[in-house]
């Protein structure tokens, strides 16, 4: 565990970009952790507060119900994260699981899983998850997360099992199976480190567009609107007429700021863990 942080320290310090992606990542993990405990949004409307300009009161002004519109953005960070890692690590883990026993078992079991897969690809994913979520109607961050995973998963296993075919023929994964190594041994220590690096970084995409998919939804008003979210907060800016009037510009463009934001953090950071997961940059 102290050789992983002390390589992924090395590598921060060394570039630059990655470091400030990971300092973006941090902030919103910690202000997802502890930012309802902070921020309070009041209970009662104050239409007379209505669309104020940015002050040291509301730094982000207020929306039309007098309500400060940061305070809306650090509450609703942990919902919209939440379930862009649960979508995420859903999508990574199946689609990295079949992609590998598929290409390493080869012969009859990996065209039988390929078929399914390829029906999952024609499968368009976004009208898919828009239907599930109309009949589902939940808010609860477990199910939207799968339905989120629903058919993201077979693109990644297309693409880990073609990595799989390539590496079930060298040398060391012969060595380990005349050893009579099981598949789980097979497939989690001795594929998976190989296939790390593009892992990790389809997991970052994976988080940005499960975010921006859930917040998709709340545009739209598809998913029941409960709580604080930044999809809440774009439907509702839309809503109030942000499109016509200069009144909620702010109140629209705070929470597509800050997806913005989080995304350009996830794609530096994800340089870092391209060196991390890199077995040629581990031995250094």
């Amino acid at each position: 565990m102290r050789s992983f942080f002390g390589d992924m320290w090395r590598i921060l310090r060394n570039d630059k970009g990655a470091l400030v992606g990971a300092v973006i990542v941090v902030i919103y993990c910690v202000v997802a952790i502890i930012g309802p405990m902070v921020a309070h949004i009041s209970s009662t409307q104050n239409p007379a507060e209505a669309y104020l300009g940015p002050s040291w009161a509301h730094p982000l002004g207020t929306d039309a119900l007098g309500q400060d519109i940061l305070a809306q953005i650090v509450i609703g960070t942990r919902p919209v994260m939440l379930v862009g890692f649960l979508a995420a690590l859903m999508t990574v883990v199946t689609g990295v699981v079949i992609g590998l026993v598929s290409g390493y078992l080869g012969g009859f079991a990996d065209s039988a899983i390929m078929r399914v897969t390829d029906v999952a690809l024609t499968i368009p994913g976004l009208p898919l998850i828009i239907v599930i979520a109309t009949l589902i109607r939940t808010t609860n961050p477990f199910v939207l997360a799968v339905v989120l995973s629903v058919t993201g998963w077979a693109g990644l296993a297309r693409a880990v099992r073609s990595q799989a075919l390539s590496l079930r023929t060298m040398d060391f994964i012969e060595a380990a199976r005349l050893q009579g190594m099981s598949l789980g041994n097979m497939v989690g220590r001795q594929l998976l480190p190989n296939v790390g690096p593009y892992v990790a970084i389809n997991f970052v995409l994976n988080v940005t567009g499960a975010i921006y998919a859930e917040v998709g939804l709340f545009v739209l008003g598809i998913v029941p609107i409960s709580g604080v979210n930044w999809g809440e907060m774009i439907n509702q800016a839309m809503s109030q007429g942000a499109l016509y009037t200069s009144n909620a510009v702010l109140y629209l463009f705070s929470p597509m700021a800050a997806i913005v934001i989080l995304q350009v953090g996830f794609v530096f950071f994800s340089r870092a863990l391209d060196s991390l997961f890199n077995p040629a940059l581990r031995v250094q």
